[in-house]
């Protein structure tokens, strides 16, 4: 069984075999059906279904919007022209950037506990 990220790696890979066509919005609706399915099973969420949550967020702070569209929307006007293969490449290269934000903030943060539990001022 897959995991979330390594789903999104394999689409990047070949997306036509999962959406059918290259499209920013087959993305988001592959990858809703998925979270959906998961949690008809009665499957817990992982921690990057959890993680991968946080995306709207961060995108409507990347290009500092304050609409309520959804993440395949926002790509698709803000960095794509209305083009949907053009704003799937752009999905996966937010991806990555994402993904490597979060692991460093996730590395500040270890490096900010390290420092409160050698001073002796952890909480």
């Amino acid at each position: 069984m897959f995991d979330l990220y390594e789903l999104i790696s394999n689409i990047r890979k070949r997306p036509a075999m999962y959406l059918g066509e290259p499209s920013i919005s087959n993305l988001r609706t592959f990858l809703a059906g998925y979270c959906f399915a998961r949690r008809q099973m009665g499957i817990p969420q992982t921690s990057q279904e959890k993680h991968f949550s946080q995306f709207q967020s961060w995108i409507k702070h990347k290009f500092d919007v304050s609409n309520n569209l959804t993440w395949d929307v926002m790509i698709l006007y803000e960095k794509a022209c209305c083009y949907e293969p053009a704003a799937l490449d752009v999905f996966f290269q937010l991806f990555d950037e994402f993904i490597q934000t979060e692991n460093i903030d996730e590395l500040k943060s270890n490096q900010t506990n390290n420092l409160k539990v050698a001073s002796g001022t952890q909480e």
